[in-house]
């Protein structure tokens, strides 16, 4: 199923051993860093949109959630959509649809128009949430593949911290309209980019086995509720983060805000982290562990008058876990698929559970944060978590079995 790397030179009766095309591999990364750039693109400037288009809070909310929305709705969908018409195709056509969305944003005079090229920014952006890990399965060798899909892992919080830095200066000089501009072509200049570095026939290959049913789908969604649930119990806690700094801790927004900056990033060592752990040989049911730390964080965090430092090591924790797991899902994927190339549904089906907890988790967190305040929010993580790291560990069980293959 993997495409066939350029022969080298070799002595003769010497074996060819293929190997992982990380340059090609690093480019659909960075297709996945430019989108996600694209779906945080408000968090620096969305106060300014907000008071230029006459939105109230709420509004602004669902412009910013509208992305996450879609693949809440359309995620499995969408899956069979990349099955069918090729990972590499659908990579490209996510792009331009996200660019093309952005561009007409910079014309948006209402809500109603707003929300509507929202919506079809997340059509692309879930194309390409799906079909990169896909691609990236494929271009990566048996050895890689866990360590290659830990790295994408990571697009999430790269993307919007280098979103949120680089709308912060460009919104200032340009305007918002500007700097949305910026990005539209820079998502635009992606696309053509992705086209040409993409071994020949690489997406058509995923249509060719027969379609997974119900049953082939099953250890997915085990991997998909856990995904879900760290996503619902995680996200949140960066989220509401600035609200506690400021109301319980007396710090300014600017400063609040910049500690979630830095807390949010810290996803990205977490993934970076399942790479690691996987490329030694460590077992998933083992790695999994990790994701309990979540449980103390917790209480580190929300669980009384703690001082700044305490609190922020919590939320540094909790970030942390939140990479993690989500790494070792993507990681953990092919190996609990009937057939590598089912990987696209599979990953629809991932996808789709993800989004969901997180546009459920931070209105949940929000609604139980004020009625009860915060230590509310400390057995809420703890069920969540422990039941994402038990799912984790019935597929570590599963995962003790040789990989599937595309035959």
């Amino acid at each position: 199923m993997d495409p066939r790397p350029a022969s080298d030179t070799t002595e003769p009766g010497e074996r060819i051993r293929p190997r992982s095309q990380w340059a090609t591999i690093v480019i659909v990364y960075i297709g996945g860093v430019v989108a996600a750039m694209s779906f945080g693109k408000f968090a620096s400037v969305g106060p300014v949109v907000a008071e230029q288009l006459g939105l109230s809070l709420s509004q602004l909310g669902w412009v910013i959630s509208a992305v996450t929305g879609v693949g809440a709705v359309a995620g499995l969908p969408a899956g069979y959509l990349v099955r069918r018409f090729g990972a590499d195709r659908s990579l490209v056509a996510g792009l331009i649809l996200i660019a093309a969305a952005s561009a007409v944003s910079t014309a948006a005079g209402d809500f109603a128009w707003m929300l509507a090229v929202r919506g079809v920014e997340g059509i692309g952006y879930l194309l390409v949430t799906i079909s990169c890990p896909v691609l990236i399965l494929r271009l990566a060798q048996e050895r890689d593949r866990g360590t290659a899909l830990s790295i994408w892992a990571t697009f999430v919080p790269v993307g919007l911290g280098a979103s949120t830095l680089a709308g912060g200066a460009l919104g200032s000089a340009l305007g918002w309209r500007g700097w949305i501009a910026v990005l539209a072509g820079l998502t635009f200049v992606m696309a053509p980019l992705v086209w040409t570095r993409l071994p020949r026939g690489a997406g058509r290959q995923a249509a060719a086995g027969s379609v997974p049913r119900a049953r082939a789908l099953t250890w997915p969604v085990v991997l998909a509720a856990s995904f879900c649930l760290t996503a619902l119990v995680t996200i949140p806690v960066v989220v509401l983060l600035p609200t506690l700094l400021i109301d319980q801790q007396g710090r300014s927004a600017a400063a609040a805000g910049a500690m979630t900056s830095a807390i949010s990033l810290l996803s990205a060592l977490g993934g970076l982290a399942v790479g690691v752990l996987l490329r030694r040989g460590t077992p998933v049911g083992v790695v999994a562990l990790f994701g309990l730390l979540a449980v103390p964080a917790a209480w580190l965090l929300f669980g009384g008058d703690a001082p700044l430092a305490a609190a922020l090591t919590g939320a540094g924790a909790i970030s942390l876990v939140n990479g993690y797991v989500g790494a070792l899902v993507f990681a953990a994927l092919p190996l609990v698929l009937e057939r590598l190339d089912h990987a696209d549904v599979g990953n629809g089906v991932v996808a789709q559970a993800g989004s969901l907890g997180s546009l459920l988790g931070p209105p949940l967190f929000g609604l139980l944060a004020g009625e009860f305040g915060f230590p509310s929010l400390v057995p809420v993580i703890a069920v969540g978590m422990l039941t994402a790291v038990g799912s984790l560990l019935l597929v570590g069980r599963r995962t003790a079995r040789p990989l599937p293959s595309a035959d």
